[in-house]
């Protein structure tokens, strides 16, 4: 019985793995929706050209 109990539980442990990589790849699209929402708004898309033409004036 113990050992019928150790393989059912072993092959529902298997499906979390692919459950948990889902939810991981989920949050990583949100977080990346998120990050490029924010870049391409208007004060950070010139604070980043600020930054960009102060590196190409030093760099000349």
């Amino acid at each position: 019985m113990a050992r019928r109990f150790t393989r059912v539980r072993q092959g529902a442990e298997a499906g979390m793995t692919t459950a948990e990589y889902a939810v991981g790849t989920l949050a990583a699209c949100a977080f990346a929706a998120v990050l490029l929402a924010v870049v391409r708004s208007g004060g950070v898309k010139s604070a980043l050209a600020a930054v960009i033409t102060a590196a190409l004036g030093a760099a000349g």
